[in-house]
Formats: C-alpha cells, sequence, structure tokens
C-alpha cells in the first residue's frame, strides 16, 4: 500500500490522453541518524535564530526580507508580492513533450526520482496503456511538472507496475566536466599493464545489488550512541600507519591478481592468457631495469 500522504498530485497527459496520478517521494534519509545541538550546562535543546552580521543584534520576524547580492555587500530587496508575480502556476499536469532513447540521458543531468502511480481506479486503464506502449518502445518520457513554485524536468520510465519519474537538472547547474578533466595527462601505458588490470576486473566482475550496499559510517554512529546511552566510554581508533614508499605499478597489479605479496609473478597462475602477459611483463620490467 502507497503512504496516504503524496508529495504531488494531479494527472498524466499523453496527447489526448490524460489520467490521474499521485507522485511519492522514492527515497528517504529517516533513517539517517541526525543530531541537535544542545547546551552542555543545561542538556536543553538550542534553537537557531537570525543575527545582523554587523550589528550582532538578533533580527524579529517582521523584520525579515529576501535580499539578493547585485554587488559585494550591497542587496536588492525583494517583496513577496514580486516573486509571486514570476511565479509559474501549477497546472497540475504533467504534460510529456517528447521520447527519447534511455541512453541519450546524461547520468549527470538525474536528480531527485518519485514513484508515480495511478489515482483511484478509473486511472488504471489509461495507465497501463501509458506505461506499457513506453515498454514497448524502450522510451523515457521528458515531461515538465510545477514542484513548489519552480518547473522542472522529468524523466519518467516504467519501473515494475508503476512509473519511475526523477527530475533532471538544467544545464546551468553543471559544471563543465573539461575544467576538470583538461589538466590530466595521459601517459604511455604498456599494453602488458592494461591486460593485467583487465584480468583484475575479471576477477571482480558482478551483478548490481544494492542490497549488498553497507553503511559502515551509520552503522558505527548507531552503535556509538548506543554506548553513550548506556553510560559505556567511547575511545578514538588508533591512527593507521601511512608509508611514503613508492609502489611500482606493475608490482601491484601482479600482486593484485595473484592476491599475494611475493616477489613471483603470481599471474602466472592465471589463465593462459593471463600468464602470457604476466610473462612479457616480467620480461619488459627486466629489459628495463637492464637498461636502466
Amino acid at each position: 500500500m502507497a503512504p496516504r500522504r503524496a508529495y504531488w498530485k494531479g494527472s498524466l497527459k499523453l496527447s489526448l490522453v490524460t489520467c490521474p496520478v499521485a507522485l511519492y517521494p522514492a527515497s528517504t534519509s529517516v533513517e539517517k541518524t541526525r543530531f541537535h545541538m544542545i547546551n552542555t550546562e543545561t542538556g536543553n535543546r538550542l534553537k537557531q535564530q537570525m543575527i545582523d552580521e554587523d550589528t550582532g543584534e538578533v533580527v524579529e520576524k517582521d523584520q525579515k526580507r529576501r535580499g539578493y547580492e547585485v554587488r559585494k555587500g550591497k542587496y536588492v530587496e525583494i517583496e513577496k508580492e514580486e516573486l509571486e508575480a514570476v511565479q509559474i502556476e501549477s497546472s497540475h499536469t504533467i504534460e510529456i513533450d517528447s521520447f527519447v532513447p534511455a541512453d541519450e540521458i546524461d547520468k549527470r543531468y538525474l536528480n531527485h526520482p518519485y514513484y508515480i502511480v495511478p489515482e483511484g481506479k478509473a486511472a488504471i486503464d489509461a495507465f497501463a496503456v501509458i506505461r506499457d506502449a513506453m515498454k514497448d518502445k524502450g522510451r523515457v518520457a521528458l515531461a515538465r511538472i510545477v514542484l513548489t513554485n519552480r518547473e522542472h524536468v522529468l524523466a519518467i520510465e516504467p519501473l515494475g507496475k508503476g512509473l519511475l519519474a526523477t527530475t533532471l537538472r538544467y544545464p546551468y547547474e553543471l559544471r563543465d566536466a573539461d575544467e576538470y578533466f583538461d589538466d590530466i595527462k595521459s601517459p604511455k601505458i604498456s599494453k602488458d599493464m592494461v591486460e593485467l588490470a583487465g584480468h583484475i576486473l575479471d576477477t571482480k566482475a558482478a551483478h548490481f545489488d544494492p542490497s549488498k550496499f553497507k553503511d559502515e559510517y551509520e552503522t558505527a554512529l548507531k552503535a556509538l550512541v548506543k554506548r553513550k546511552a548506556a553510560g559505556k566510554s567511547i575511545k578514538p581508533p588508533e591512527p593507521e600507519e601511512t608509508s611514503d614508499n613508492v609502489v611500482d605499478l606493475m608490482d601491484a597489479l601482479r600482486q593484485s591478481l595473484g592476491g599475494k605479496k611475493s616477489g613471483k609473478p603470481a599471474a602466472r597462475r592465471a589463465s593462459p592468457r593471463g600468464g602470457r602477459a604476466a610473462k612479457k611483463a616480467h620480461r619488459s620490467a627486466a629489459r628495463s631495469r637492464k637498461a636502466s
């Protein structure tokens, strides 16, 4: 059964086909451990107040306004009525504009996921028609929706008996990858190293299974709170020793594949192809040492 309180209710519209739907957040942070600020002398919870950064005085509610910084320290005040004048009127309709191949959607644009379910028995047939047509074509719908007075683009795709809607970021919200990747050098890597790395990847091949995801930090937080509540002391962990030794990349690859730290090429016990790659790598390393 879906939760009683929907995040949004309206209609899903495909051309002349319309059906009532409800939107529910697909993610939650309720289970995460959260802390409050408290007064250590009284044990009471603290509340936040708005302080004038220059005078240090508490600002009362009727003195608060929104302001946009046009230059350093200079703000233009925006009234509530002025904001309402530019707000997009909510049509309570998810307007489907187009259908695109799923693999064309850049994952960087994906933002918040929601579940879309039919609202009422009369909506089930139309909902199923839209969902199944998308399944048959293998396409993702791009649609528009107004949430919290802002228009968002949705990527909608079939998920089980329902639909998954994910809000998409706008281009101006993404940073240019070239600004971060342009300075990455392109060293000459030997084919032997790439083959060895490929064999390591093969040994770790798996299927996507989020049930195996373990939030170790969250588990540790819960254990810490439980111990503190029971009056037990908490000892900080010993700092890990770090090594400044320079690791030989080829040796690290061989040891990773073999699972041992011996100086012998552990990759020889792998597949025949892996054995040939290890032998080539060994000869290459020997020639390099001889040349130096």
